[in-house]
């Protein structure tokens, strides 16, 4: 049947507030590649702005042709098994746009695992777990998660614990997922060369240049506002319970907390770790800024167990994708909850469980939380070491003293200011030669 008038004019307005949500999102490569570049030391920038860049690109791919299926296709509970490369698209359910969205997050979640292992990786095995996680670990959580047929989704025709897993723009799904695939490869790498002494106790290898932090930061905050009120799909929904409401009052009601949730975080910081040390400190008001609270236990509990993490991806990402989950389950407001999964419409179902609505919400995402670090260290944990048996995760020591921008790029993101430094690929292979 034909679309009427008013229906065409929804639908292509939802489309391009997909759209845009979807370049904000991709912003956020940009904003990881500059804090990426700015938290390692100088002799690595290169090599880490080129991942970010394997990142997308591989990413892009392996999400095309394998990713959206196994994430949104039509078959099971567990894992979907149509629309590979596209086919049936776009459909009654699906279109282009939506697509470009959900790309847009999947590139994201390589981006936070690249992190981790940063300053010692070989550059091929980017590829390869990049294209691994973007093509099936991660679609098959978004499967579980997002989708109407995934049986923790909260849109399921069949509610898990009567609830579902309320995560709307990715606490588990991209950030855990992320974070603890990073946990792994960092795991298995084990830590950079100086990062501990003999005793085991931490030095501090501190990045190179706070300008790119803090510009990484806000370009990320900036993609905040695609990524948690573009999560909503669909701007032109009315609530049927009021005459001036809909999903763009929710909308903008979630950009307004994600602007107060940020600067709350990143002024605690600020003061906090004045007190504590004394000065202020721009990089920890950056981390606190995206992290907030949920990353001050994480690192602390790494530093005991000597983990290497340089962008504390796993820490900040983890840490927060947790506690962002737990958070849900017990501070969920009903009225919110209907109107992001019901458009407004008065159903009964779970809500937070401190505002009186019931077990299943917490229990729901507390199996979230549990299934997606069995999941990913299940895939990516052998995946990794699958990789460290075959001798192509880690580079060579003398590699990774030299440092990999002129070990494995043939040159610096800057201009070598000692001479002592070498200027190209063919001296530093020179000077492997004579140390041989």
């Amino acid at each position: 049947m034909e679309a009427s008038w008013e229906q065409s004019v929804t639908y292509s307005i939802n489309a391009i507030y997909l759209l845009f949500s979807a370049y904000l999102v991709f912003v956020m490569q940009i904003g990881f590649a500059m804090i990426c570049a700015g938290s390692v030391r100088a002799k690595n920038a290169m090599n880490i702005m080129l991942t970010n860049v394997v990142d997308a690109v591989v990413g892009s791919i392996s999400f095309y042709l394998f990713g959206f299926a196994f994430a949104y296709g039509n078959s099971n509970p567990f894992i979907g098994t149509d629309f590979f490369a596209l086919a049936k698209i776009p459909n009654g359910t699906y279109d282009y746009s939506f697509f470009l969205y959900q790309w847009a997050f999947a590139i994201a979640v390589g981006g936070i695992t690249s992190g981790s292992i940063a300053e010692r990786t070989q550059f091929c095995a980017y590829l390869v777990f990049s294209f691994f996680l973007t093509g099936f670990v991660y679609p098959v959580v978004v499967h579980w998660v997002w989708s109407s047929t995934g049986w923790l989704s909260p849109s399921s025709s069949d509610l898990f614990l009567g609830s579902g897993a309320i995560d709307f723009a990715g606490s588990g799904v991209v950030h855990l997922v992320g974070a603890i695939a990073g946990l792994w490869g960092s795991i298995i790498e084990g830590p950079r060369v100086g990062r501990f002494d003999a005793y085991g106790k931490p030095i501090p290898l501190r990045g190179h240049n706070a300008t790119l932090v803090v510009l990484g930061t806000f370009l990320l905050w900036f993609g905040w506002f695609g990524f948690n009120p573009g999560s909503f799909d669909r701007i032109v929904v009315a609530y049927p319970s009021t005459s001036d409401e809909g999903n763009w009052t929710s909308v903008g009601r979630t950009a307004l907390t994600t602007t107060l949730a940020g600067s709350t975080a990143g002024l605690v910081t600020l003061f906090g770790r004045r007190l504590l040390i004394g000065h202020w400190d721009a990089m920890d008001v950056c981390n606190g800024l995206l992290g907030g609270m949920g990353l001050d236990w994480a690192q602390h509990l790494s530093t005991k167990l000597n983990y290497d993490d340089p962008l504390e991806a796993a820490q900040l990402h983890g840490g927060c994708g947790i506690w962002g989950l737990l958070f849900t389950g017990l501070f969920a407001k009903e009225e919110f909850v209907i109107q992001a999964y019901n458009s407004g419409v008065a159903v009964k179902r779970p809500y937070g469980l401190l505002l009186g609505g019931g077990w299943g919400l917490i229990g729901a995402q507390v199996v979230e939380i549990l299934v997606i670090v069995g999941w990913v260290s299940a895939t990516m944990g052998p995946m990794f070491y699958a990789l460290h048996k075959l001798n192509i995760l880690r580079i060579p020591r003398d590699d990774e003293l030299a440092g990999l921008d002129i070990s494995t790029h043939g040159g610096y993101a800057y201009a070598p200011q000692e001479d002592h430094y070498p200027r190209s690929y063919g001296d530093y292979m020179h000077i492997q030669d004579d140390q041989s």
